[in-house]
């Protein structure tokens, strides 16, 4: 009974698939309009999609162009940013060269008594014992040792050794220099030196118990000592320390010369 109950479903979609394929093909026009539709609705979408793509393109054929267009311009600008910046480099070192000049033409109408070479420093050694500096002149240029160094404000030190193209300057807040100095104030000899605990101050020593040193005196080489000439200004009393034994007082003196900044010197050949 399964069995032709299972035999009679199979007939039955049999029938059913016959009389489709009788409808289809006796309405030929009609089936192939069926799949027409069928495969329109398939494939126009996607040709739809694939023609405005087109279009959009077509409608900017420039847009790579314009690309490269950028490209080329945004080359041109760096390249002209380079020659700019070029440009001002150079008048930035012309600038500086002018400075300097103006600097040792300066120095020169200060320091018109004495013959003296133009130099600047290339290299510093300012630490807490040894303070001297490199200056670009040396033996070729007549520089010899001992001669005194001096800058726009004041003494800078004197020279410790030379090359052929450089000297070694010891200056006047090294540990190891010692100054003799007078007070502008008094004409009385003082002695000072450098100290190890600031680069801008010296100590003044061997005051006369009876000197009336007071704050602000300017404080000038006195040309003993066989260095450095007289009058050359040193700096001003910043404090004067008294103790209980007037013969160990001393006073602190601010350097004119700012030896952190210090770029163009003169060196004196002549005393």
């Amino acid at each position: 009974m399964y069995k032709s109950k299972k035999a009679g479903i199979i007939g039955v979609i049999i029938t059913i698939l016959i009389l489709i394929a009788i409808v289809i093909f006796s309405n030929g026009d009609r089936g192939n309009s069926f799949f027409e539709n069928v495969a329109s609705n398939l494939v126009m979408p996607i040709q739809n999609g694939l023609t405005y793509l087109k279009n959009k393109i077509s409608g900017h054929n420039t847009f790579f162009t314009d690309i490269n267009k950028l490209k080329e311009e945004n080359e041109k600008l760096r390249q002209e940013n380079s020659e700019l910046e070029q440009a001002l480099r150079e008048l930035e070192n012309i600038k500086t060269q002018n400075e300097t000049l103006r600097e040792y033409l300066n120095l020169t109408e200060k320091y018109g008594e004495y013959k003296t070479i133009p130099g600047y420093v290339i290299n510093k050694d300012i630490s807490n014992y040894s303070k001297t500096i490199i200056i670009n002149i040396g033996k070729k240029d007549g520089v010899e040792e001992n001669m005194t160094v001096i800058g726009d404000e004041g003494l800078v030190g004197h020279v410790i050794s030379v090359t052929d193209s450089t000297a070694k300057v010891q200056t006047i807040i090294d540990t190891a220099s010692s100054v003799s100095c007078l007070m502008s104030t008094t004409q009385e000899t003082i002695v000072c030196k450098g100290t190890l605990d600031d680069k801008s101050s010296l100590r003044a020593m061997y005051i006369p118990t009876d000197s009336n040193m007071i704050q602000g005196d300017s404080i000038e080489t006195s040309g003993l000592g066989g260095i450095y000439p007289k009058g050359i200004h040193v700096g001003n009393v910043k404090k004067v320390v008294n103790t209980q034994n007037m013969t160990d007082r001393y006073a602190l003196i601010e350097t004119a010369v700012n030896f952190d900044k210090i770029g163009t010197v003169l060196v004196v050949t002549n005393k």
